[in-house]
């Protein structure tokens, strides 16, 4: 039975962008391993990172991570993959970022956490002995997603990385900013087709972030309106022979280094 192994830098991040994707592989008989990496409870809370769960309604009190990781789990349920794993790293409002605009202007130069990452990476890969490896591009230049890619192009490996288009980052503007634009450029640019029972499941699956749908999307009517007009798009390694693609475009001259 081959695995693949998605790598989402957030709790409901694979979800939005490839649940299509990772439903079809279940399908298809892959064994399909989500794993998680920014999960860490901080208890007690301030500023920027007490400000990103009030503003969605939960209190100081509630451990916020913990109540993510049971939503991840009943999306993995409704996807038809494996229980997920959870690495134990921060997130950005815990790691220095301290305002909705910091996320976005680049990775602070003290913010090293792709390192300490990449050596979790190649732990998560050696356990899991993948034969494909899903993960970010970045598209929309989230710190916590730059530094995912970063460490995994840091981890030597033999499984080729299919790359996902990140969801909702992709439908918020008609430009968004991708900060790997030029080395995605030179990969084979793929686009799902799943089945509507796995769109379905896709659907289900995001909804199970209920902590997320208010403040991201205007409530779960909303979510199933831009899920219904969004593709799974992704760039890849190696020209891929699976069933369940539709459109290929073959990649450019040259070979992708990701600083």
């Amino acid at each position: 039975m081959p695995t693949a192994l998605a790598l989402s830098p957030h709790l409901d991040d694979a979800a939005f962008s490839c649940g299509g994707m990772l439903a079809a592989l279940a399908d298809a008989g892959w064994r399909v391993v989500l794993c998680t990496v920014f999960t860490a409870s901080v208890p007690n809370p301030t500023g920027f990172a007490l400000a990103c769960q009030i503003d969605k309604g939960l209190g100081p009190d509630v451990d916020y991570m913990a109540l993510r990781r049971a939503e991840d789990v009943v999306a993995a349920a409704a996807l038809g993959i494996e229980p997920p794993l959870w690495l134990p790293f921060r997130e950005a409002p815990h790691r220095g970022y301290d305002s909705a605009k910091t996320l976005f202007a680049g990775v602070r130069p003290d913010d090293a956490v792709d390192r300490a990452l990449a050596e979790a990476l190649h732990a998560v890969l050696s356990d899991a002995a993948p034969d494909l490896v899903l993960a970010p591009q970045a598209v929309g230049a989230h710190v916590d997603h730059i530094q995912v890619v970063r460490a995994l192009w840091r981890v030597q490996r033999d499984a080729p990385a299919l790359l996902w288009c990140d969801f909702p980052y992709t439908i918020r503007e008609a430009n968004p900013p991708e900060p790997f634009g030029s080395n995605m450029e030179l990969l084979h640019h793929l686009t799902a087709a799943p089945t509507a029972d796995q769109q379905e499941r896709k659907r289900r699956a995001c909804r199970a972030y209920a902590s997320q749908l208010g403040f991201q999307f205007g409530g779960p009517e909303r979510l199933d309106a831009l899920l219904a007009k969004a593709q799974e798009t992704f760039r890849c390694e190696r020209a891929l022979s699976l069933p369940f693609f539709g459109a290929h475009r073959p990649a450019s001259l040259g070979h992708a280094v990701i600083p």
